[in-house]
């Protein structure tokens, strides 16, 4: 087997093999001889066609598949000749397929670009830390309240942060517009749901009252129809409710798991659980820090296939998340929205991947049954899901592979210079602009 690689563009490359005549003979042969054994044609016993027969009948069908198999076999083989780790599935095109003659073809493909692991201990990355207060833990009680919160129906005029529940009826130039009504929707005031104006025109009706009230809608209000038109919306208020939060007594310690102990074992419960979601909320952050400057430190050409692939699996992605269901298009949403995203998702995939491979990066088996057993801990039972886990291996690297990347990233963070900074519980864990949780990465390895 003869190979030519040749560099066309940037991380393309054409590859010209080509497989000795007498090899492809042998196997076309071989597969005629194999067939002779079964084939049966008009006036010939079974297993007694002349192989000329044969031949004259399936030679060229037979010779296609060998070629076809041939192709795909040897171009692997060629790879790994070369020593060449290809990106995505190539194109592959034959040049020479005659019989008697050397098979020739052409393989264009991309490969992964060469990755220079950045010097970690030049990195400068601020770690946020805090401290769980007294007035920390008496706002989460607050919310937690709210969160078990029920609604009394009162009579008297709607305020803040009661609820309504209304019918209404918009109305553009005196006729009703698309999705302008409802009847018996429930509506917090202060929620900020509806257009500017809607809810604080409520605000100071009871139940019983009509009215009718004008409003704007925004400027870059999603519906083209509707941005910066004048409306009148006639609204009716049917009944008014207040918010009833729960004491904070023994029974609604109970509700969340504290038997016994009181006040001061609720509160070490919520403080508990705070410091974990700090700690985690830091983490998180402190991860993408690593990421944003990994970034700034790598130069890397990213491969047109990987990056086809990955826009396609956050197109999946955005569609779940908007609720789509088994019938949704992700092609309805155009590729731009994704590019950045997905180009940073491989760039990073692809350095962390080099990582893994310098370091020789292994799944820390305890890592692995920690967090197994923390996945577990919110069934039924846990012992069965463990058990589950670990007899099946596709899922269980899943979780192998999680571990790995939060090992890596242990790496990174013992390499370079990392600045503590105290701030407080609500800066820690407050979402950042970018995103609300720490992206994951998938490494390449």
């Amino acid at each position: 087997m003869q190979v030519s690689v040749e560099t066309t563009e940037g991380l393309e490359r054409k590859m010209t093999v080509a497989v000795p005549s007498e090899q492809v003979d042998s196997a076309v042969n071989a597969r005629l001889q194999e067939a002779a054994k079964t084939v049966r044609l008009n006036g010939f016993r079974k297993g007694k066609v002349p192989f000329k027969v044969v031949k004259s009948k399936f030679g060229k069908g037979v010779r296609e598949e060998v070629v076809s198999e041939l192709m795909s076999r040897t171009y692997y083989d060629a790879l790994t000749q070369e020593s060449l780790k290809p990106a995505g599935q190539p194109k592959i095109e034959p040049i020479h397929m005659e019989e008697e003659k050397d098979l020739e073809f052409v393989a264009t493909f991309e490969v992964y670009p060469e990755i220079s692991v950045p010097d970690f201990s030049a990195l400068e990355i601020e770690r946020l830390n805090a401290e769980v207060t007294d007035n920390d833990i008496d706002e989460m009680i607050e919310t937690l309240r709210e969160q078990r919160q029920t609604w009394e129906v009162v009579e008297r005029e709607a305020a803040d942060q009661d609820m309504v529940d209304i019918d209404y009826l918009g109305k553009k130039d005196s006729e009703e517009f698309e999705g302008g009504a409802a009847q018996g929707a429930s509506l917090v005031l202060g929620s900020d749901r509806m257009i500017p104006g809607f809810e604080a025109g409520i605000v100071g009706k009871k139940a019983g009252d009509e009215f009718t009230i004008p409003l704007d809608f925004p400027e870059e209000y999603h519906s083209k129809d509707l941005a910066g038109q004048s409306v009148e919306f006639d609204i009716t208020v049917n009944s008014v409710s207040a918010q009833v939060l729960p004491e904070v007594d023994e029974e609604f310690y109970k509700s969340f798991g504290v038997e016994e102990g009181g006040v001061d074992a609720f509160r070490e419960e919520v403080a508990g659980n705070m410091k974990r979601e700090m700690s985690t909320a830091s983490r998180n952050k402190l991860k993408n820090k690593i990421m944003d400057a990994l970034l700034n430190e790598v130069d890397v050409s990213v491969p047109d296939a990987l990056l086809s692939t990955e826009i396609q699996q956050l197109k999946g992605q955005a569609m779940q998340q908007m609720g789509g269901g088994q019938g949704s298009d992700p092609s309805m949403l155009p590729d731009d929205l994704f590019i950045e995203q997905a180009k940073r998702r491989i760039v990073l995939g692809l350095v962390l991947g080099e990582v893994i491979k310098e370091q020789n990066v292994q799944a820390d088996p305890a890592k692995v049954r920690e967090q197994v057993e923390e996945l577990a801990s919110t069934y039924e039972s846990p012992d069965d899901v463990i058990n589950w886990y670990y007899g099946n291996k596709e899922q269980l690297a899943t979780i192998e592979s999680a571990v790995i990347e939060d090992q890596v990233f242990d790496y990174i963070i013992e390499e370079a210079a990392v600045n503590d900074k105290q701030v407080s519980y609500q800066d820690v864990i407050k979402a950042e602009p970018r995103e609300t949780e720490t992206e994951t990465v998938e490494s390449e390895s």
